[in-house]
């Protein structure tokens, strides 16, 4: 190597090291910005309302935890906050609606995708239109036919409907387009397996980087959801949590410091959900990185 070269490769090296230090105070400045409102909740829950309305925390409460067990007991005594019916039923509503919305949302791509039939562009079409009605059209429409099924203050109308997500029928499908090769399809069929067969353990686990990222906007759709829920569920033992930590603020005396604290209890599911299905994103992603 010649000496002449040498400056210009401490140069370069320098210049990438300065580079990547932007790159991570950026990022670093970004989290903390992220982090902070979660940060200022959970602060909160350990402090009375007092103290909540007149400060900025975010450092707890150094009292032996005296106010976060009062906020804990005014929301134990709440006839409208029942933490574990509420817990219950949002745990059963996003669970089952996610689940149904990632299966056949899946189901609809792939056969959009693999199928070739009259009117699929019309189909397809029609599916990305729907995206566009926002829910606030036909909630009154909806709500009837609740009614007439005797189907309101149950979960099914917020579970059933999660069959037809058009948003994650387009996310997916536009995955297979780029992902899913047609030849390991007809492959699986020229050695007599069904279409189930083939859709289940063959198109499904290529599927797992855009099932596992619509899985976690759709549980967080379904379990922070508050519009369809007020109007479909009045009796407290249906209500889900985020509905009734909402419904703590409409009391005549606001405990904001109770208020932070079902606000905090709310959050942590949705947190480790986030955190347990990241790690298959990344999983998958960099399985699905690896051509031959």
């Amino acid at each position: 190597m010649a000496k002449n070269d040498e400056p210009k490769l401490h140069s370069k090296s320098g210049q990438i090291a300065f580079e990547s230090t932007i790159v991570y105070v950026v990022v670093i400045f970004f989290a903390i910005l992220a982090i902070i409102p979660f940060w200022y909740m959970f602060m909160n829950a350990t402090w009375d309302s007092v103290h909540v309305q007149s400060h900025f925390l975010l450092y707890p409460k150094f009292d032996g935890f005296k106010s976060l067990r009062a906020n804990w007991a005014y929301l134990a005594n709440k006839a409208s906050f029942k933490f574990a019916r509420g817990f219950f039923n949002s745990a059963v509503i996003s669970t089952s609606a996610t689940l149904l919305t990632v299966y056949f949302s899946a189901l609809t791509a792939y056969g959009l995708t693999v199928y070739q039939f009259k009117g699929k562009k019309t189909i397809f079409a029609i599916i990305v239109g729907v995206m566009m009605v926002p829910t606030a059209v036909n909630i009154t429409g909806f709500y009837k036919l609740m009614e007439t099924m005797n189907l309101i203050n149950t979960k099914w109308p917020l579970i059933l409907p999660a069959i037809a997500a058009p948003s994650t029928v387009f996310f997916i499908k536009q995955y297979l387009d780029s992902s899913l090769s047609v030849e390991i399809i007809e492959a699986s069929r020229i050695d007599g397996a069904g279409e189930f067969f083939t859709f289940n353990k063959i198109c499904l686990p290529i599927m797992i980087p855009a099932v596992a990222t619509q899985a976690i906007f759709s549980f967080l759709g379904s379990w922070n959801n508050f519009f369809a829920p007020s109007i479909l569920l009045t009796k407290t033992s249906e209500k889900t949590l985020p509905l009734m930590v909402a419904l703590l603020s409409s009391d005549r005396v606001v405990e904001y410091g109770a208020v932070y604290l079902g606000l905090s209890a709310s959050v942590v599911p949705v947190v480790i959900v986030y955190a347990f299905l990241q790690r298959f994103i990344i999983q998958g992603v960099a399985a699905g990185g690896v051509k031959e």
